[in-house]
């Protein structure tokens, strides 16, 4: 019978959240569909819906959470955790009212502390990298930067609910602390990052297995769509080690019609025989093109959205035009937005995750055209510099 129900606003987080399940061997699925019938979740102990709502408005956000969460309540599902950004992105207090207001309580507690991340939570201030929120980079993020450090603040600008407890949070023993004091009863409803789902998978008795390691081809192929200062300096640590690097020019990576025309499929066959043998970067950042960027955005008339989403959608398409000239190498995808743009390119609405390579990065597979492909995924916003190169040596 499924036991749980996590409800993640992108496909990365509902990754990392789900394979702190597996890695103990939960069975569990991602999916994306919200039409997804919960009886088809016969076998599984771990059901994690990506709503994608992190950058829809509040209100689309509480109807769709709302909905998928009132499904699961008519179907018997016992425990709802609500996944939150480590960062404390997107619609925090939307989607915590919607869910509370579907099952009809008026208290739920909210632990956003992943401590093995730097995320810690003190005095209701979320930090991160040592900083509050507000001043790090989440607070820079260009598309939804966050403008509050004090977690109930956040929670405030899209809802009056006062029933919502925020936990501190500095260490993986406050959590497990947390996750023990509030009991099965507790946990009934709870909301968190990665932080605590680790915490929620051993009070909730989960105790077997996560599955080994598979043999994966030796080389290592990265498909980047991430504007995130972390993310970009992984990128020039792995090239400066040796990494094949593809860019994307301006007007690929931004004309929507760019990913489904001849040059994007011909310059697939290029960049495999470009790349042949060795470890390599697909990437939509050109900085050095940052004034060109920006007046092509003006001359297109993009909006803030239609830039996230052409760019997630070209390096996707690029990716896919590379995997179709016969690529084969171990994939990686960072940011929720890229990964599900790439899994809507090669038609695949569900991943079960594996297991935990590194904090944060989360193995998958999907089968396209008849060949399995392993994929590792994580937030633009984690890891070390050296994470890419590390990764490449496993």
């Amino acid at each position: 019978m499924l036991q749980l129900l996590i409800i993640a606003d992108d496909f990365t987080g509902a990754l990392d959240n789900g394979v702190q399940f597996a890695d103990l061997g939960a069975k569990t699925l991602v999916v994306t569909e919200s039409n997804y019938e919960l009886k088809n979740a016969e076998g599984l102990d771990v059901l994690i819906f990506d709503s994608e709502t992190r950058h829809v408005n509040p209100e689309n956000a509480y109807r769709k959470v709302y909905n998928f969460t009132k499904k699961a309540k008519d179907f018997g599902v016992p425990y709802i955790f609500k996944k939150t950004d480590s960062g404390l992105r997107g619609n925090i207090g939307a989607e915590l009212a919607a869910v509370m207001d579907a099952l009809s309580v008026s208290e739920m507690s909210l632990i956003p502390a992943f401590p093995k991340a730097d995320r810690v939570t003190r005095n209701g201030i979320h930090y991160v990298d040592g900083v509050p929120v507000a001043e790090s980079m989440f607070g820079k993020d260009p598309f939804e930067p966050v403008k509050h450090s004090d977690v109930h603040e956040i929670i405030a600008e899209q809802t009056h609910k006062t029933g919502i407890k925020v936990f501190d949070a500095e260490t993986d023993e406050d959590i497990k602390a947390i996750a023990e004091s509030l009991g099965h009863e507790g946990l009934k409803l709870t909301a968190g990052c990665a932080g605590f789902a680790g915490a929620l998978a051993n009070v909730l008795g989960f105790n077997g297995k996560c599955q080994e390691i598979p043999k994966m081809p030796e080389n290592l192929f990265m498909i980047c769509g991430s504007l995130n200062p972390v993310t970009l300096s992984q990128v020039e640590y792995a090239v400066s080690k040796g990494f094949s690097y593809i860019c994307l020019s301006v007007e690929q990576k931004l004309n929507p019609d760019w990913p489904h025309s001849e040059d994007c499929r011909n310059s697939g066959a290029k960049w495999l025989a470009q790349i042949s043998g060795s470890n390599a970067i697909l990437d939509a950042n050109n900085p050095d093109d940052s004034s060109k960027t920006e007046a092509y955005i003006r001359e297109l008339k993009l909006s803030a959205d239609d830039v996230r989403l052409n760019i997630s959608r070209a390096v996707t398409g690029a990716a896919k035009a590379v995997i179709d000239a016969g690529l084969n190498a171990r994939l990686m995808c960072v940011g929720g937005d890229t990964l599900l743009a790439l899994m809507q390119a090669v038609g695949v609405y569900e991943l079960a995750p594996l297991c935990e390579i590194e904090t944060g990065v989360v193995l998958t597979g999907f089968t396209y055209n008849g060949k399995k492909y392993y994929i590792m995924t994580k937030s633009g916003a984690l890891g070390e510099k050296d994470l890419l190169v590390k990764l490449a040596d496993k």
